[in-house]
């Protein structure tokens, strides 16, 4: 055996003597802090005890060095006190020192002396006897009334330490994402998180004495109970949504500390990017025989590597219009947080003819557990050009081409709504009731559309363009509301005193085609077929209404009774009247510049009430400011439950509440909710707008009517 073993196998001797006496000192230490002080300064008292001990053992063995080995060995007569020739250079050695030198090394093969330390077994055996007493009596030394412990069922326990208050001496929060996330857990001491939906979070608190009941209140009525489990107390819950919550026990904890907080981050749905085509609506080119789509779907934690395109051809025109529809599922390439789709439509695969087209819609989902988020790209159309339109190709240059804009007719909206019915099951509450308000939004366009035939407004909004499926007629005009009649002001042409000449169309179609002699002449509907169409819009209103209100299932016969009428309404005669101008009253001229305003009504601006919801809001603003003023935060609450988007954040305004119910004498507090209030106050109206300087022609013009006028001589 070589020297350099003998001194490693010495060392490691004398490390684990360190460790052996010194270990349950380092325990015994631990457990005297944690007696006395809890168990977080145990933690860090037993931490730093096993370090110093560890250092200490450390120390003792790097002390075993060469000379120490080369002491030992010479103690030993059959090294003829050589041993340090074993740790020279044998190059400076000379022939006698190097046969020398050979003879130790021989003996030291043939029987290596044994060097390690003697086991202390009497001083390791004080040492653990020592820490075991010190133990003893830090655990079961007699502690005054109200004096903690972390060691709950250590000792004898009597009925002044059961009813003692008690006190939350360690806590311990575990935050787990959820598994589709690809999140790691976390944890620590601090009761305040900030986690993804759905994470779930389990708690462990210890106190000391042990209390008979803990259980963790939400400031919305909430309550989560917490189990007993040794020395601590564990509950969890799955976040769902944000709150501010505090820690209860029976009986009360004697500091029942501030209200920590829970906040949500939500998991937003996908967006879907549309990269080719560039525009929504396309007209293809003549002869045009593929349709290129690529898609981008991206979300912060995965897209699903699968998605489904919806492929709607459309044959026809008007309310003849047929439909067919086709699903694919396109697989994605690139990372799963930004996926691509791409595909190529075959036009002549699908079957589309020359003014057809052809409608296309990417469907993704994410990657969320258990209820995937979907999300759809844009409706991507493609009109392919009529056969007319193909044979004017070549006559671009000279024809202005105009794009007709996409539009619903109402067989659409009936093969909409069908078609939302059947995704009822797979579709969450919010997303079927949007869809359903988008298609009765379609609805909404669809008879104001039809109601310009009546002469009715259209609410505000911009008229939405022609379709197909209007009635096959003239446009119709919203100054025209009367109904044809014998006296409507206008000769027919049956008096004009001239022969009618046979053979001329105009003649003919003056004596018994009833023709007007404008040449803007409008088209209207006779009173059976407006009646019909006024039939038409009613039942468009109903079914409006339940779509909006999320019912599709009850919109649908409102919306068949509409289809019928619309049908009736195309099959329709018309007439013909004249375009005729609005009839204004005349003008009383006894009236007139006498500066009278008898029979007006005042056109003074007054101020709107203010809601009653907002008064809550300033009342509570207003009653922060006084310090003796009492604040109804229950009203103020109730306010915030029904109006979240009031504010920025809406926890910092319950966190505020919280803190004046806990302080209700605190200043402090009192201004901090005031400060959170400020942004929900309604803004006061500014005064009004300051006329524009006049220009030089104006200034003249003020100058000479304040100049004094000069009588006339």
């Amino acid at each position: 055996m070589k020297a350099r073993e003998l001194l490693q196998t010495a060392r490691r001797r004398r490390l684990l003597v360190s460790m052996v006496t010194g270990l349950p000192l380092a325990i015994a230490l631990g457990l005297v802090a944690a007696r006395v002080l809890g168990l977080d300064a145990a933690y860090i008292a037993g931490t730093f005890a096993l370090l110093l001990v560890a250092a200490v053992a450390v120390w003792r063995a790097r002390r075993l060095d060469a000379r120490w080995l080369i002491k030992r060995l010479n103690e030993h007569p059959r090294f003829e006190d050589s041993a340090d020739l074993l740790f020279a250079v044998p190059d400076t050695l000379n022939p006698l020192q190097q046969r020398q030198r050979r003879h130790v090394e021989q003996q030291l093969q043939r029987d290596p002396p044994d060097l390690r330390p003697r086991w202390p077994w009497r001083a390791a055996l004080l040492c653990w006897l020592g820490a075991l007493l010190l133990s003893a009596a830090a655990v079961m030394w007699p502690r005054a009334a109200g004096t903690p412990t972390p060691f709950a069922g250590a000792g004898p326990r009597d009925n002044t330490t059961r009813n003692s208050a008690p006190v939350l001496r360690g806590t311990w929060l575990q935050v787990s994402p959820p598994a589709y996330s690809g999140q790691a857990s976390s944890s620590g001491d601090k009761l305040d998180a900030r986690a993804l939906q759905g994470s779930r979070l389990q708690w462990r608190l210890q106190f000391s004495p042990q209390p008979q009941q803990a259980w963790l209140q939400f400031h919305d009525g909430r309550r989560i109970a917490l189990q007993a489990d040794g020395d601590y107390w564990r509950g969890s819950e799955v976040l769902q949504r944000a709150g501010l919550y505090r820690i209860h026990t029976t009986p009360a904890l004697t500091d029942a500390g501030r209200a920590y907080r829970l906040d949500v981050v939500v998991d937003r749905p996908p967006q879907v990017k549309v990269i080719e085509p560039a525009q929504t609506l396309n007209q293809a080119a003549p002869r045009q025989r593929s349709w290129q789509l690529r898609f981008e779907a991206t979300d912060d934690f995965g897209v699903n590597s699968t998605a489904t395109l919806d492929i709607t051809t459309a044959k026809g025109s008007g309310e003849n219009i047929s439909f067919q529809q086709r699903q694919l599922s396109l697989s994605g390439s690139g990372p799963a947080t930004a996926r691509r789709f791409a595909y190529s439509a075959d036009l002549a695969a699908l079957g589309l003819e020359p003014g057809d087209e052809v409608v296309a819609r990417l469907s993704v989902r994410d990657n969320r557990s258990p209820q995937p988020q979907e999300a759809r790209s844009a409706s991507l159309i493609l009109r392919l050009p009529s056969e007319q339109q193909v044979q004017a190709s070549d006559l671009e240059g000279a024809i202005k081409k105009v794009m007709p804009a996409y539009f619903r007719s109402q067989r659409q909206i009936i093969i909409d709504a069908e078609a939302l019915l059947k995704q009822r099951g797979s579709l969450d509450a919010d997303t079927f009731t949007k869809r359903a308000d988008a298609i009765g939004v379609d609805q909404r366009i669809l008879r104001l559309r039809y109601g310009q035939f009546l002469g009715e407004e259209a609410e505000g909004g911009a008229k939405a363009p022609p379709t197909g499926d209007l009635p096959t007629s003239d446009a119709p005009t919203a100054d025209s509301h009367a109904d044809h009649a014998d006296d409507d002001g206008h000769d027919h042409g049956g008096s004009s005193g001239a022969a009618p000449v046979f053979g001329s169309a105009t003649d003919v179609l003056s004596e018994y085609g009833h023709t007007h002699d404008h040449a803007e002449a409008a088209t209207l509907l006779d009173p059976q077929t407006r009646a019909i169409l006024k039939s038409a819009l009613d039942q468009m209103w109903q079914s409006e209404g339940h779509l909006r209100q999320g019912h599709p299932d009850q919109a649908l016969p409102y919306a068949y009774k509409a289809l019928g009428f619309i049908k009736q309404v195309q099959q329709a005669e018309r007439i013909y009247l004249a375009r005729v101008g609005s009839d204004l009253p005349p003008i009383d001229m006894a009236r007139r510049m006498t500066g009278k305003r008898d029979g007006l009504g005042n056109r003074g601006v007054q101020l709107g009430a203010r809601p009653a919801a907002d008064a809550v809001v300033a009342n509570a603003w207003q009653a922060l400011a006084t310090h003796s003023q009492d604040v109804d935060l229950d009203a103020l609450t109730r306010w915030l439950d029904s109006h979240p988007d009031a504010v920025p954040d809406p926890l910092d305004v319950v966190a505020a509440i919280d803190a004046l119910r806990q302080q209700p004498a605190c200043q402090r507090c009192r201004q901090q909710l005031r400060d959170q209030l400020w942004p929900a106050l309604r803004r006061a109206q500014g005064p009004p707008a300051r006329r524009e300087a006049a220009d030089t022609v104006g200034r003249r013009y003020l100058e000479a009517l304040g100049a004094p006028t000069e009588p006339a001589r």
